[in-house]
């Protein structure tokens, strides 16, 4: 943690996003050669064993289902675009991997040429036309354009809130209705990777994002950072906070996925009814610090972790990286502590087997790597 006497004069993160920026060296959390500079998140694929299960968790967590086919679950939210989740039937629940919008057509064959991929046509989106990519950690990765898009549905409407002196309800009790909060769009996705640094430097170059936020493990950070925060570059025009994020870890891939709604109230209400159907929730609720997103973390009837969030910052092009040390009680400003289950650190043999082999790999983990993310999370 820097102390105020460490802390550089004037910092302009101080006070802004994060405990402060850039030592002179450290990484720039951009790349100036980027092959492409994707818009958004597209859609996240998944596999189910049960399609009707997963339908109805996604009803009850407040997605609409845009088709439905023997063999796949299309989801989406109210907001216009293409679906937000794709769900296929398989014999085990795990995550596929994301697909990014290309600004236009031409970006995809850039890409292709970089990467010595074709550009194929998508069958099952409506049209259009996609890239397929495998990220440094083996993960699938897809950068789509011409998808058709979903028309705009009925919305969720924010409550009128009575603030202060501002009196904007009278004589109209407030009563939010107990229904599942309306999904409006995918936000984010986060995953957890033994190859950060390459990880990390893959995405910026080839999708052309930027980081908004860097955190380090304690007394490491000249090793660099071990978590960030990733937005898209939409120049001049704002972008969510992150719209990836990636952390080092023993266990690589998915970690959780983000689903923006309407209002506190949606998302508390939301909360109360997800539990009356009798699923768990992992965390919350708070407010992060990272993006500043009101949050509530719930487990999927396969046990895979989802969230509820409003109200997320917005950065454009100009916002330049800031730095902190990570911990788990610095994820949120306010809320309860964040859970073992939220964080993955109960202790199980399956956990310590996957420690162990990812300590015999050749990656970016090693004991005292290790040691210290067990600090970070217990503190």
């Amino acid at each position: 943690m820097t102390t105020p006497a460490e802390r550089p004069a004037h910092d302009p993160h101080h006070g802004l996003h994060s405990e402060e920026g850039a030592r002179r060296g450290e990484h720039p959390g951009r790349d100036p050669r980027a092959v492409i500079k994707v818009t958004d998140l597209a859609w996240l694929e998944f596999v189910k064993p049960d399609l009707a299960r997963a339908e109805t968790f996604a009803r009850d967590f407040g997605f609409t289902v845009a088709a439905r086919t023997p063999d796949a679950l299309h989801l989406r939210g109210t907001l216009p675009g293409p679906h937000c989740l794709v769900i296929r039937k398989g014999p085990a629940s795990h995550f596929l991997g994301p697909a990014f919008l290309a600004a236009d057509r031409a970006d995809l064959d850039r890409l292709a040429r970089a990467t010595g991929r074709a550009v194929r046509p998508l069958e099952e989106y409506g049209g259009g036309h996609g890239v397929d990519l495998l990220d440094p950690s083996g993960l699938p990765v897809r950068v789509v354009h011409g998808v058709a898009e979903q028309p705009a549905l009925p919305p969720q409407r924010p409550l009128v809130l009575n603030s202060g002196a501002r009196a904007a309800r009278i004589n109209a009790p407030q009563r939010p209705p107990l229904e599942p909060a309306r999904v409006e769009r995918l936000g984010h996705v986060v995953l957890a990777t033994r190859v950060f640094a390459r990880a990390l430097d893959w995405y910026l170059r080839h999708l052309g994002l930027i980081v908004s936020d860097f955190l380090y493990l304690d007394g490491q950070r000249g090793r660099g950072p071990s978590m960030a925060f990733i937005r898209c570059d939409r120049g001049t025009l704002p972008a969510d906070h992150h719209t990836l994020a990636m952390h080092l870890g023993p266990d690589p891939g998915y970690v959780h996925s983000a689903y923006q709604v309407a209002d506190l109230d949606a998302l508390a209400a939301g909360g109360t009814y997800l539990a009356s159907r009798g699923y768990r929730r992992s965390w919350g609720i708070g407010r992060h610090i990272q993006g500043s997103q009101i949050f509530d973390y719930w487990r999927d009837p396969d046990r895979l972790l989802v969230e509820h969030f409003t109200d997320g910052d917005l950065f454009d092009h100009t916002v330049a990286p800031g730095w902190a040390a990570m911990s788990a009680s610095g994820l949120a400003q306010w809320g309860p502590p964040a859970t073992r289950d939220f964080l993955g650190t109960s202790p199980s043999p399956a956990l310590l087997r996957t420690v162990a082999r990812a300590l015999r790999e050749e990656n970016e983990l090693d004991v005292p790597r290790l040691a210290a993310l067990m600090k970070a999370m217990a503190s």
